[in-house]
């Protein structure tokens, strides 16, 4: 727009004398080149434009928001917890009304204890060699020193409780992790520390993860992890004689048991063999005794009925038994008083026999 300076002066001093202006006493009216210097480069609809689009750019800023697929958007209204969102784009009231913050449910995180890492977020035991090791020194059950490094896996499993149920679940988690690992290991001794580490890390895990839930600290174990076990440095080598002193003494432990094995047996055989020996030999006198016991009784009943008879054929039966084992047998009838014709008895190679009366006449 092309302004007319000398109508606009013309216009102006008609309007100064009309009103009686110019005269001495008399205020200064506003000059037109005074309210052009004020108003110049002001534009009115080109403001609005700039003020609105910022407004726009602020309210779409802090109302809309993305969530990772591996995040939850927890959303506190005036500082208290409001609702959950899931991954995606998602709405809120603008900033100062809601407040939205993204916590990660999905990956698993980790935390180091004995290591010489930076990633560790307890940075009052990883400031010096020192103090990182002081976690990982622990007192077995049989009163020997053990360093035991090892790693705890965690994941947020519960957003909510995790940001406001306590200050600083990090803190929380090492100081329960560390507190845990050295009650399992307190009961157990140094040889079944160093042998008997996944053993271990699970049942630390089951205990811390309790100690987690009793906490309502939001977090979910996913695995503890039991690095190399060993005996502090200085004393590595009176360790190293100690347990070979336990190998040989296991080693002389498993010979003797192994001749135990070859002896013992042997002998537990040779007695059975002896017991079932002496059982068959009782069983045979017994047999025996039963079977000598029905014959005599046989022979008394035979005996009973016919007893001149039965009793002089056992007298012959005896005698068939005994007389063939005598040798030379000479048979002197008791009314002999002289013995020389019986001197030569057995001259021919056989007997002389002479028989007693009484036999004789078959008494």
């Amino acid at each position: 727009m092309n302004w007319d300076w000398e109508k606009l002066r013309d216009n102006q001093q008609k309007y100064e004398k009309k009103q009686g202006g110019g005269g001495p006493g008399m205020p200064r009216p506003p000059q037109m080149d005074e309210l052009l210097n004020k108003f110049k480069g002001f534009q009115f609809p080109g403001v609005f434009l700039v003020g609105f689009i910022l407004l726009a750019l602020y309210l779409g800023s802090s109302t809309f928001f993305t969530v990772d697929r591996n995040e939850v958007g927890v959303i506190q209204r005036f500082g208290k917890y409001n609702r959950i969102s899931q991954p995606g784009l998602n709405f809120k009231l603008p900033s100062g009304i809601e407040k939205v913050t993204k916590v990660n449910v999905k990956t698993p995180e980790t935390e180091e204890f004995g290591f010489n890492t930076y990633s560790s977020s307890d940075k009052y035991r990883t400031s010096s060699a020192g103090s990182r090791q002081e976690s990982s020194l622990m007192l077995t059950g049989d009163l020997n020193v053990a360093v035991i490094p090892w790693i705890v896996q965690y994941r947020r499993s519960d957003p909510r409780a995790f940001l406001f149920n306590v200050k600083n679940v990090k803190t929380l988690l090492r100081n329960m992790s560390e507190a845990t690992m050295r009650t399992v290991v307190g009961d157990r001794s140094i040889n079944e520390v160093i042998s008997g580490r996944e053993e271990i890390a699970l049942a630390a895990k089951e205990m811390l993860q309790g100690e987690m839930d009793q906490s309502r600290a939001g977090i979910s174990i996913v695995t503890i992890e039991m690095k190399k076990t060993n005996v502090p440095e200085p004393v590595q080598a009176s360790f190293n004689e100690v347990n070979q002193a336990i190998q040989e003494k296991e080693q002389t432990v498993y010979k003797a048991r192994e001749e135990y094995n070859k002896a013992v047996p042997l002998a537990r055989g040779e007695a059975k063999r002896l017991i079932l020996d002496a059982e068959g030999y009782a069983i045979d006198r017994v047999n025996r005794a039963q079977g000598d016991a029905t014959k005599f009784k046989a022979i008394y009943q035979a005996y009973s009925q016919a007893k001149d008879v039965t009793k002089k054929r056992m007298y012959l039966e005896a005698m068939l038994e005994v007389i063939p084992k005598l040798g030379s047998k000479y048979i002197i009838d008791s009314d002999q008083k002289n013995l020389l014709p019986l001197l030569n008895m057995g001259g021919n190679g056989s007997p002389l026999i002479s028989l007693d009366k009484s036999l004789q006449k078959g008494k």
